[in-house]
């Protein structure tokens, strides 16, 4: 059969623009693209916008090779630059390649604007770039901090996958800048999950597009997400272990049942990390009897019953800790006797046994961190975090942090600057004007072999890897 020949990978291309674009001393209705292909648009309301923004905005529709845009330009102010921005929302009809970042511009008086106001903007939580769904906002001055609730602004730009935005055309006035997350798209700060924004002072546009202006986006602490230490129990209350492996699970009729977060299908495989605590996750809150719950281990093939701590975790009552003197290599038997434990109104959870081996030294890497002695102070925390995970979180005490008994995978670092000293990151307020606290990202991330140990130099963007223990190269 034929291949029907190659694929198209060419965009659209723009053959005609009526009005001509860059018109001065006109007030448009319509405006009217013709390409050289078939075209389609997609997801307008996001991407089609005018700048600066209209009580109604535009109108973009397509039809086989032409784009239309109508304006209510009974709306459009005097002496005032006009930029209408297509994004992406312009692709060919078959293969779907996008016309990209076309901007069309007008003006209603004899002159354009072509002042620039550029920047970054960072997840505030991960002192990283952020970019999706992000639209960068300019309001006049002489506005309230709460218009960005109220209505929508003058003018917005979206910024690039690095973060960084510039708004073109701008004219010479005062502005207040935020960024939002805006995630139903009506360009006013709900609060409700999106994230915010904003400046401490005031700026102008220039002629430069050298602009350091820096928005570090957060979500207002009522229904904030914070960095510390806690969190990593909390994250391990579900009926996963760290590795995310199923886990064995004892139901009943009644619907009291547990599970226990080791890995008992091969007693001759290790796989329980030593630096963890053994879980029980119940479906109600039990009433324990601790005598009932032992945990042994085989020492020259003797059974030793390894001495115990069992606490309720401090997140989440419904699930237990069980934590001893974990050993290496070793096959632990955590043995549940009948009546260990009840739910409140007496139903007794099934006895269990569950064999499992420790991980053995060489199954862990480590690192060092070196920080640099403007960092070597207690108002900084550094975090680490795998997986999602955050492995330590605690205050900078010296110029140098070792971590042993880390299991292999990648790892990422941060330096919180713990204003208030309360051993977490803090978000911020935008009415308060407080900012969320400052977050120093490594950049670059670790990925950690088994016996392995990496030098972190925060610093910079690499690490140095040590020889494995035992290579003698």
């Amino acid at each position: 059969m034929p291949t029907g020949g190659r694929t198209d990978t060419k965009p659209p291309k723009l053959l005609s623009v009526s009005p001509a674009d860059s018109l001065k001393n006109t007030r448009l209705k319509k405006v009217e693209l013709s390409f050289d292909e078939y075209i389609t648009t997609s997801d307008v309301a996001r991407e089609v916008q005018i700048s600066p923004l209209l009580a109604i905005q535009p109108v973009t529709t397509s039809l086989n090779k032409k784009v239309t845009v109508k304006i209510a330009d009974s709306l459009l102010e005097e002496n005032t630059t006009y930029r209408i921005s297509f994004g992406s929302s312009i692709k060919d009809l078959h293969e779907g390649n996008v016309f990209a970042n076309y901007t069309f511009v007008f003006s209603t008086g004899n002159y354009f604007d072509s002042l620039q106001l550029g920047g970054r903007v960072l997840n505030a939580e991960t002192g990283l770039p952020d970019s999706s769904g992000i639209n960068v906002m300019l309001y006049y001055a002489s506005e309230s901090d709460s218009a960005v609730v109220r209505h929508k602004p003058k003018y917005i730009a979206k910024p690039s996958g690095d973060g960084t935005f510039m708004f073109k055309g701008l004219p010479k006035r005062n502005f207040k800048v935020f960024a939002l997350k805006d995630d139903n798209t009506n360009l006013i700060y709900d609060k409700n999950g999106e994230k915010i924004a904003f400046t401490d002072q005031i700026f102008t546009p220039g002629d430069s597009q050298k602009n350091s202006l820096e928005l570090r986006l957060f979500q207002e602490p009522d229904s904030n997400t914070t960095i510390n230490a806690d969190s990593l129990a909390a994250s391990k209350a579900g009926g996963k272990g760290r590795l995310g492996r199923p886990v064995a699970a004892t139901p009943d009729k009644e619907g009291f049942f547990y599970s226990v977060n080791a890995d008992t299908t091969d007693q001759s495989r290790k796989s329980f990390d030593i630096t963890q605590s053994l879980q029980l996750n119940f479906t109600r809150v039990p009433v324990l009897n601790t005598e009932k719950i032992n945990i042994s281990y085989d020492s020259s093939e003797i059974t030793v019953r390894a001495a115990v701590s069992i606490v309720s975790d401090s997140v989440n009552p419904k699930n237990l800790r069980v934590t001893t003197s974990w050993k290496e290599n070793t096959l632990y038997t955590l043995k549940l006797a009948k009546g260990f434990a009840k739910d409140s109104s007496g139903v007794d959870a099934l006895p269990g046994k569950y064999s499992f081996r420790t991980f053995d030294e060489d199954d862990y890497g480590k690192i060092t961190i070196q920080l640099p002695s403007k960092y070597n102070s207690q108002i900084f925390l550094l975090c680490v975090m795998a997986a999602g995970e955050v492995v330590y979180n605690k205050k900078v005490v010296s110029g140098t942090v070792q971590l042993s008994k880390l299991r292999p995978g990648k790892y990422t670092f941060r330096l919180i600057e713990d204003r208030n000293s309360n051993g977490k990151w803090d978000s911020g307020n935008l009415f308060l004007k407080l900012q969320p606290e400052l977050v120093i990202p490594y950049s670059g991330d670790v990925n950690l072999k088994a016996g392995w140990e990496n030098i972190v130099d925060f610093d910079k963007p690499t690490s140095k890897k040590l020889l494995e223990r035992g290579d003698t190269r």
